[in-house]
């Protein structure tokens, strides 16, 4: 990494913290926990229909206050401060998980869905604050290194988590059900032990906002910006694009593991699977932004997009777990890539001063991709009455981004975002 600032790899931490709610928490044990304990007694369809709603309902609220957030934390300069909020109430809901009991579904969901909150707001803030500790150059980089170290980290503490749940006794604890509950714990404690160093050395520049204004101000500068991003036609393009591309690759990480039991997998291989990707992913990541920095980050996204095709086709066709496997490492080889490659282009076509509140929006539309692409697949599935043409169906969405992202000018769009800045 060449002369990124000093806050650099406090920044990239923050990736390392985060990421264990996302893997051992999101993707990994509460679903499988949900159904199997605080559920218990509930008709599985009735249970799938529940986390569902949460997780769309917790997508929806962040989808309405992204870009709002975003606009206040502009004009306060207080992107840390948002993002210390939203990362405490991460921390606490996931904690507060180990005492719930064994059939209170609704108590794990609200403490579910207030956990998806604060993760899924941090990274908002997180996210505009690449602009504060790298050059442009860097971007793409630094952007790669916090998703690769991200998988490691994630990696690491579900690796340990698994591990636990599977031997329990070697813990001393009393079976499987504690472990999980313990897992959370040791979630909460890895996210805010390696969160300290992105609020003690990154450097986030002072506005100064009249008392009181910072709610107006910040409405008013979201009006402006749904003005300006018709006028940055390259930076709307943009969105248009992540939009559709990056719903298919939520729709892959939250469905798959469903997809796997769906035509028949042991869960114990799934969550192999899931672990494969996590330590792949790091590597991947971080080589697509040496890739990006090379040969642009727009190729480097429009190559991930044509491995995502080749992997929904072999999916489509498979019919073994050691397939399942494979298509884990392709995964890996490609998710922390696409995202990293993703957040570094965008930074380059939005003005560097208004970050959080343009993040807002990029974030907002991750999140509603969220929502749509688990949607298209159940559809699909319901109405073929085949698991295999649902995942297939996943590929319209690539398609569909590649063929917009392929028409972004990016020097075009750098150009534009300087003047915004300017002037």
């Amino acid at each position: 990494m060449r002369k990124i600032r000093g806050g650099a790899l406090a920044w990239v931490f923050y990736d390392w913290a985060n990421s264990a709610f996302a893997t051992t928490v999101m993707a990994g044990f509460f679903p499988l926990f949900f159904k199997q304990y605080w559920s218990a007694g509930v008709e599985a369809t009735e249970s799938t229909f529940h986390l569902g709603m949460t997780n769309s309902l917790a997508s929806l609220i962040i989808v309405c206050l992204a870009p709002l957030l975003g606009s206040i934390a502009d004009q306060a300069g207080a992107k840390k401060g948002f993002l210390l909020f939203f990362t405490s109430m991460g921390i606490v809901m996931t904690g507060a998980l180990y005492l719930v009991g064994q059939g209170s579904w609704m108590m794990a969901l609200t403490l579910y869905g207030l956990g998806i909150l604060g993760f899924s707001g941090g990274v908002i803030f997180y996210d505009s604050l690449l602009v504060s500790v790298a050059e442009e150059k860097d971007y793409d980089r630094l952007s790669a290194l916090g998703f690769g170290v991200g998988y490691l980290g994630g990696g690491l503490l579900f690796a340990f988590d698994v591990v636990m749940t599977l031997y329990p006794e070697f813990f001393g604890l009393s079976g499987t059900a504690e472990a999980v509950r313990l897992s959370f714990i040791t979630v909460a404690i890895w996210w805010g032990l390696f969160s300290i160093p992105v609020f003690l050395f990154v450097k986030e520049p002072k506005k100064k906002c009249g008392e009181g204004s910072h709610l107006l101000a910040g409405f008013r500068q979201l009006l402006s910006t749904l003005r300006k991003l018709r006028q940055l036609r390259m930076t709307f393009l943009f969105l248009l694009a992540y939009w559709l591309y990056i719903d298919g690759v939520d729709t892959i990480v939250r469905m798959a593991v469903d997809y796997g039991l769906s035509i028949g997998f042991d869960a114990n291989n799934l969550m192999t699977a899931l672990l494969i990707t996590q330590f792949v992913g790091f590597p991947a990541a971080i080589l697509f932004g040496r890739l990006g920095a090379r040969r642009g980050p727009r190729q480097g996204i429009m190559l991930a997009i044509f491995v995502y095709l080749m992997i929904l086709l072999w999916a489509y066709r498979m019919d073994s777990v050691w397939e399942f496997y494979a298509l884990a490492v392709a995964i890996g080889l490609v998710q922390g890539g696409i995202q990293s490659l993703s957040r570094s282009l965008y930074a380059r076509l939005i003005p560097r001063d208004q970050a959080a509140e343009f993040f807002g929006f990029y974030n907002m539309l991750g999140k509603f991709a969220v929502v749509f692409g688990p949607l298209l697949m159940g559809w699909v599935g319901v109405i073929t009455g085949d698991a295999r043409i649902a995942i297939l169906s996943v590929a319209i969405l690539f398609v569909a981004g590649a063929l917009l992202l392929s028409r972004v000018d990016v020097v075009e769009g750098e150009a534009a975002a300087r003047s915004f800045a300017a002037g």
